[in-house]
């Protein structure tokens, strides 16, 4: 591993005095492969971005095929391209039987979450928002304000006014929401808290309130959705549909991409008063595209059944450590809680040497999580569970 310093010495920026400092040199399935030759099983997934693992043939195939074709031709919305045409099929057919019909393709979730912030003020005309504590959507400014208050957010205070926080969870809260707000965004489960799903009751009683009120409810699935979770969207576990659908992450099968997802008449209120109410110059990127139809596309193929069968059976081997204290979420999407930073740390290092990457999470040191690719064969699976017990074992001698 490299020392964190020679990332300054070659010229780049640094966002922790602890980075891992692996120096990967390639990446294949579930697996990543070190300098040094070594084969490490992939446990987060690029923090959910390698959904289908590294290097998915189609992906691969699909980005072959598109660089030669073109690259960039147009800033976003100007030019008719078919890598956008089929990315938008591939989504919107998974969508329209919820009644979302229009998506906008940007760069990342963080910039997703600032377009719907956007979108929800022009289409209700109202100038409140309110996002949950706990709640993580990106580091630009407007999705920070939505964040929950932390010290990672609020040293860069102040943020955007009249952006608030309700508690995550608690119904009488939604009282709250009036004829004045313009949008609650939430996780549908939240990611860096910890991996926490809305209760069915939470999740009805946002849903009926932000009706109630004529508010927009925007669900934040750029960590939770596409089958993460085991289910194609997660909010369909929830039992609800939101006005605005915010994506990122898998989105684009290993490129950088994130959308937001309503109906027609919504995102009308963008192309005028002003004209280019959202603009990006390299949203919809051909090649990010390309990618995001192919693993779509893919994605159709999984038994995501099977993935929730897997989750639960990861659970249950999990939570009968005595080490771990408690595991909450579904599918490959499991948060982890330990008895404290200290003991997740020694853990990280316990499971790399059982050639397994994990990571803890920013708000909730106490915990790890778990975020294998979807398509992880079954062995791998059961040597990767192996493994983590065998690591827990250890650190808890």
């Amino acid at each position: 591993m490299e020392n964190g310093a020679d990332f300054l010495g070659r010229g780049l920026a640094m966002t922790t005095p602890h980075p891992l400092g692996e120096r990967i040199e390639k990446a294949e399935g579930s697996w990543l492969i070190t300098d040094q030759g070594e084969r490490l099983f992939d446990l987060v997934s690029g923090i959910g971005v390698s959904s289908l693992g590294h290097g998915h043939p189609a992906i691969a195939a699909a980005l072959h095929a598109q660089i030669d074709r073109h690259l960039h031709v147009m800033v976003y919305g100007e030019y008719a391209q078919k890598a956008q045409d089929q990315a938008a099929e591939a989504l919107l057919g998974t969508l329209r039987p919820h009644g979302l019909d229009a998506v906008y393709f940007v760069n990342s979730g963080a910039e997703a979450i600032d377009g719907a912030m956007k979108l929800a003020r022009r289409v209700t005309g109202r100038t409140e928002i309110f996002g949950m504590t706990g709640g993580y959507h990106g580091g630009t400014m407007g999705s920070l304000s939505l964040s929950t208050p932390s010290h990672r957010r609020n040293a860069f205070l102040p943020l955007l006014p009249e952006v608030a926080h309700l508690p995550f969870g608690h119904v009488e809260a939604l009282q709250q929401v009036t004829d004045r707000t313009a949008a609650v965004f939430v996780e549908t489960v939240q990611g860096d808290a910890g991996i926490r799903p809305m209760s069915a009751g939470f999740a009805r009683a946002l849903r009926d309130r932000c009706n109630e009120t004529g508010t927009l409810l925007v669900l934040d699935e750029i960590q939770c959705g596409l089958g993460r979770t085991g289910y194609f969207h997660a909010f369909e576990a929830a039992g609800i549909v939101p006005d605005v659908l915010v994506l990122g992450k898998a989105l684009g099968g290993g490129m950088p991409m994130g959308a937001f997802v309503a109906r027609q008449a919504y995102m009308l209120t963008l192309r005028e008063s002003p004209k280019l109410g959202h603009i990006t110059t390299f949203g919809g990127h051909p090649m990010a595209c390309a990618a995001c139809a192919a693993f779509l596309t893919a994605l159709k193929g999984v038994d995501l059944a099977g993935v929730r069968a897997q989750g639960e059976r990861w659970k249950a081997a999990l939570s009968a450590h005595p080490v771990v204290q408690e595991v909450r979420g579904s599918g490959h999407f499991l948060g982890v809680d330990l008895d404290g930073p200290e003991r997740v740390s020694a853990l990280v290092a316990a499971a790399r040497r059982h050639g397994l990457v994990l990571f803890w999470f920013l708000s909730r040191p106490q915990g790890f999580r778990l975020a294998p690719p979807l398509n992880a064969s079954q062995e791998e699976m059961e040597a990767a569970l192996k493994g983590l017990l065998s690591a827990l074992d250890e650190i808890g001698n």
